[in-house]
């Protein structure tokens, strides 16, 4: 199993090592991101390896509403730090531990953020061209 160290994010702090940081607050908490977020914890690793996989049991976690039953607060929910790391040890183990499971899944997760951009960029493009088209319509009376 990997090592990785778990810690709130302070801002201005610099990592050397690599990490990803998790959203800490709000609806979203739990969502992983290579950028940090104002309210976040950061995972830091030993190997980059090891932060790429934890990455995406991170972001499946958050896309199944995993750390909704651990949000604590009235007005802005948020995740306890104590928890964060009780809980994300125990599932990143037991999803790592089917490596070859994890890695097919990983591949396809991959596979399926790669279309997702792709996909994006095609709606973008058309949204430029359906704004060409107008303002063409629209200025040549």
């Amino acid at each position: 199993m990997q090592n990785f160290i778990i810690k709130t994010h302070q801002k201005g702090t610099i990592y050397s090592k690599p990490h990803l940081f998790l959203l800490n607050k709000g609806m979203n908490s739990g969502k992983p991101q290579k950028e940090p977020f104002t309210n976040s914890f950061v995972v830091i690793f030993d190997l980059e390896l090891d932060c790429e996989n934890l990455y995406f049991v991170a972001y499946s976690l958050w896309q199944t509403k995993f750390w909704h039953q651990h949000l604590v607060g009235s007005v802005i929910p948020f995740l306890r730090l104590n928890d964060f790391k009780k809980e994300f040890f125990v599932r990143s183990k037991a999803m790592m531990e089917e490596h070859e499971v994890h890695v097919k899944h990983i591949a396809a997760l991959k596979l399926l953020e790669q279309k997702e951009k792709q996909f994006q960029q095609n709606i973008n493009l058309i949204n430029d061209m359906r704004r060409v088209i107008l303002y063409r319509y629209c200025n040549t009376k």
